[in-house]
C-alpha cells in the first residue's frame, strides 16, 4: 500500500477528533501506529525499471511482418 502525505492542518483536524477518545482507545491507536512504522514494504516500485530499449532477437522486419500477419479483417459486419 502506498504512503499518504497530509498537511499539518489536516493532522490537527484528525487530532481534534481523536483527542476525545478514551485512554484505552488512544493507547490502542498508538500501538497500531507504532506497528505500522515498523512494517517494511515488500518492495518499492521503481519507475526507472520500466524504461529501456526493446530487447528481442528478431529483426525489425520480422516483428513488422508478424504484426501484419496477426491482423484480423472482418468482412461480414452485421447491419444494425
Amino acid at each position: 500500500m502506498g504512503s499518504l502525505t497530509i498537511s499539518n492542518k489536516m493532522l490537527e483536524k484528525y487530532f481534534g477528533y481523536l483527542k476525545n477518545l478514551d485512554n484505552n482507545a488512544k493507547k490502542s491507536l498508538i500501538v497500531k501506529l507504532t506497528k505500522s512504522l515498523e512494517i517494511k514494504s515488500k518492495k518499492e516500485f521503481d519507475i526507472k525499471s520500466v524504461f529501456g530499449a526493446w530487447e528481442d532477437d528478431r529483426t525489425s522486419d520480422e516483428i513488422i511482418s508478424e504484426i501484419k500477419s496477426s491482423r484480423v479483417e472482418k468482412r461480414n459486419t452485421p447491419s444494425l
